[in-house]
């Protein structure tokens, strides 16, 4: 079997050729494709909340100076990371190369542990941000490598 190709992909959509469905998130592997959905694997959105202090500082040339004050600073970020269960169900497909879409704004993140489990069971690695990630798997998929991917559609 081959690993159907990726027909499009917009922000928050994607189709694989030979499937009615649309996408925002999916798994392909030799043969088939699905939703990823990050809820079955406990991956998630994580928020991250952290406090700067900012040291006061001045920079002081011929023509201006500029004082910037000591401040404290609190950020709120999210993170969401691809787990080692996020892959299992397209490793078990016999892939030989794995493809991880990013995101468009490669905000998904991908922790060196995912990257060994992947290798130690023989599996070469891509990660790319999805478009890029979806023009490789394309590639791969057309010179008939058993490849597989998840793709992230949007941030």
């Amino acid at each position: 079997m081959s690993s159907p190709e990726i027909a499009s992909l917009s922000w928050g959509q994607m189709k694989v050729k030979g499937c009615s469905t649309t996408y925002k998130d999916c798994k392909v592997w030799p043969g088939g494709s699905r939703t990823w959905d990050w809820r079955e694997t406990g991956t998630n959105v994580s928020l991250l909340f952290t406090t700067l202090h900012l040291k006061q500082d001045s920079q002081n040339g011929p023509e201006n100076s500029l004082q910037v004050p000591a401040r404290t600073v609190s950020c709120l970020f999210l993170s969401s990371s691809v787990q080692p269960a996020d892959l299992e169900e397209v490793v078990k497909k016999g892939v030989k190369t794995m493809v991880i879409g990013r995101g468009m704004s490669e905000a998904l993140q991908v922790p060196a542990s995912t990257v060994e489990y992947l290798k130690k069971n023989g599996i070469e690695v891509l990660v790319l941000q999805t478009e890029k990630a979806v023009a490789e798997y394309n590639a791969l998929a057309a010179q008939g490598v058993k490849v597989g991917g998840v793709f992230h559609s949007t941030c």
